[in-house]
């Protein structure tokens, strides 16, 4: 699944700015399906540049391509739309984006002449209960398609004998877990969504950035894995496939999910269906690597989740992460200095997180998480070694079992270490260095020392385009 998420350092070949609009959006989605081979583009339906024609300018520039391969079928377009729960600014966009599908069905349809629906899935960010997701689903079969049987007026005739009928008749919901409490309730949450539904199947979206930054590195990665085998065993007690999504972006930080890293990565979450195709995947590689890591993951069997004992998991992610929290937040003011001059990346307003719900973070405030990596990488503090020297002996064995990338995504981070950082926290280092050799690239460690300096002498005219010289090192913003 190929995502909006604006963690890219190279501009994309088919957009005039770095900062990509709505229309440079359908272009991608274009370029995703056409030349990289991705079957699935999800459409973020927030902000003020979102457009919910993309289906009608999809079909009417791209005929030829979209004819041989048809949208709703061989390639798909799953929306991404706000929760209001969280988002009151953005609620009443959620309405108008399921107000949108049948209109999008009804173009498909007299372009295709058949019945499938282009659109027919939708994912709720920061899922945190079954009545959230129950409540979408209701309100597009009772509100949206159910409004088609209304009468004007008193009279006899329907809405949809004024306008037409409505399609699809339903469609999928996809809960997109973003919290601990989510991720570990993910499967009873799921149960109790599915029990009054006769679904063919369930997708869940399991978070991997907005976990990595409240709870650390480790501690997204473990939760990932309990929730995807609870999952597991509700798909096997129900007889209802259910299909995980894993949220992973390129830093090691945020997935590690790269085209050379395809297999690794596949290996670490067994049970997974789907991964996502973030910007810097898609744009900071040459195409042809790109397109073949892509090909690696649409064409993989997939494996069935395995199990981890949950009990000593928490034990461990407990101790792990209130060390990792208790140093962002000392880091989290020059966290928000640097914030300011990392390069934007796409012109529309960026969905929220879920940081400042977090209790144990108390009133500390921080960007979104790809601003949070490509801060900290900038300053030569990978955020994956932070919290590390809360780790026991003990516990590092237990994640050399469970955790099968810890050496190894430990080692490319650390690439972008500066030892020599004042910032760095105690400890930390020497932790680190019991792991794994700590050996970083000299160039980025020059150019952060320079950050660091003109952090400490408040000169920071030059900020964006050390970041971004930074970033083209790594292959990633952030």
């Amino acid at each position: 699944m190929s995502t909006q998420h604006p963690d890219n350092v190279t501009t994309p070949f088919f957009a005039a700015n770095p900062e990509l609009s709505g229309e440079d959006e359908v272009r991608e989605a274009f370029y995703i399906f056409s030349h990289l081979g991705c079957r699935e583009q999800m459409w973020d339906c927030e902000g003020k540049e979102v457009d919910n024609f993309v289906v009608k300018k999809l079909l009417s520039r791209y005929p030829e391509y979209f004819r041989k391969n048809q949208l709703g079928k061989d390639r798909l377009l799953t929306l991404r739309v706000p929760n209001p729960e969280f988002e009151r600014a953005e609620a009443k966009i959620l309405l108008e984006t399921l107000g949108s599908i049948p209109r999008s069905y009804d173009i498909a349809s007299l372009f295709y002449g058949d019945e499938t629906p282009p659109i027919f899935e939708v994912i709720l960010p920061m899922t945190t209960s079954y009545s959230s997701i129950d409540n979408i689903y209701q309100y597009y079969c009772d509100f949206v398609v159910g409004q088609q049987h209304q009468r004007l007026g008193g009279r006899d005739s329907t809405i949809a004998d004024w306008i037409g009928s409505f399609h699809p008749d339903r469609i999928n919901v996809i809960p997109l877990f973003e919290d601990r409490d989510g991720m570990l309730n993910a499967a009873s949450i799921v149960r109790r969504y599915m029990q009054d539904k006769n679904l063919p199947y369930q997708r869940v979206f399991l978070a991997r950035s907005d976990p990595a930054v409240n709870y650390g590195q480790i501690g997204a990665i473990l939760l990932n894995k309990i929730a995807l085998w609870k999952l597991s065993a509700l798909s096997e007690e129900t007889g209802v496939p259910i299909c995980p999504i894993i949220g992973a972006g390129s830093a090691p930080f945020r997935g590690n999910l790269r085209p050379d890293t395809v297999d690794r990565v596949v290996k670490e979450y067994p049970g997974t269906y789907t991964f996502t195709i973030q910007s810097a995947f898609k744009y900071d590689y040459p195409l042809n690597e790109a397109a073949e890591g892509i090909r690696l993951l649409e064409e993989r069997d997939i494996k069935p989740a395995v199990f981890i004992d949950e009990e000593e998991s928490l034990n461990l992610l407990d101790r792990y992460s209130a060390e990792y929290q208790k140093q962002i937040i000392t880091l989290a003011p020059m966290i928000n200095r640097i914030a300011g001059h990392i390069p934007g990346r796409r012109k529309r307003k960026l969905h929220i997180g879920l940081f400042g719900y977090s209790r144990s973070m108390g009133e500390v405030s921080l960007p979104r998480a790809i601003t949070v990596t490509a801060a900290l990488y900038s300053i030569g503090i990978p955020p994956e070694i932070l919290g590390m020297n809360a780790l026991t002996p003990e516990d590092i064995e237990f994640l050399k079992k469970t955790y099968v990338n810890f050496e190894a995504d430990l080692t490319d981070s650390v690439r972008y270490l500066n030892p020599e950082s004042k910032f760095i926290p105690d400890g930390v280092i020497q932790a680190v260095n019991e792991i794994v050799p700590i050996q970083p690239d000299p160039e980025h460690q020059d150019i952060s020392s320079r950050i660091e300096k003109g952090l400490s002498a408040c000169q920071m005219e030059s900020f964006t385009d050390l970041i971004l010289q930074a970033g083209h090192i790594r292959k990633f913003l952030g």
